[in-house]
């Protein structure tokens, strides 16, 4: 019993005893060793199918090695995907700091040119509030004429 646990996974042939006789597994494609009876089309066997010791473990290795196979295509896959969702996000993580960086400096412009014009407004006294509401009256008139004449 002890020495069965120390043997390695990939030596399934002492496990499963080397030495016994077993009949091949059916070729419908149902491999399991617990079907007993039958190939799936009626037709039935007195003996259930058993294992074929080390063709049986063989081809047990290789489903588990098809299956791994799948598995590791599907990690790697995985990791690419959140590799690439890191590398966007670094990036987008620079885009936004520009961003804020530029809108910064926009802030920065507009806050000088509204001082300076309030400056302007302050020195010129009240005239220029009604040169603009004119202008505005003015635009406001061309756009109504403009959209009837349509």
């Amino acid at each position: 019993m002890s020495q069965r646990y120390r043997t390695t996974l990939r030596d399934r042939s002492t496990l499963l005893g080397a030495t016994a006789d077993y009949s091949t597994p059916p070729s419908s494609g149902r491999s399991s060793p617990y079907v007993a009876g039958g190939l799936g089309n009626g037709v039935s066997r007195e003996i259930p199918f058993q294992p074929l010791g080390q063709r049986y473990a063989d081809d047990l290795e290789g489903q588990n090695d098809e299956a791994l196979e799948g598995l590791t295509a599907k990690v790697k896959i995985l990791k690419d995907i959140t590799i690439g969702i890191g590398q966007e996000v670094r990036d987008s993580t620079v885009q936004l700091s520009q961003m804020n960086d530029a809108f910064a400096e926009t802030s920065g412009i507009l806050a000088g040119t509204f001082r300076r014009m309030n400056n302007m407004a302050a020195r010129q006294g009240c005239r220029w509030l009604w040169y603009i509401v004119f202008l505005i009256i003015v635009f406001w008139f061309f756009i109504i004429v403009w959209w009837f004449r349509r």
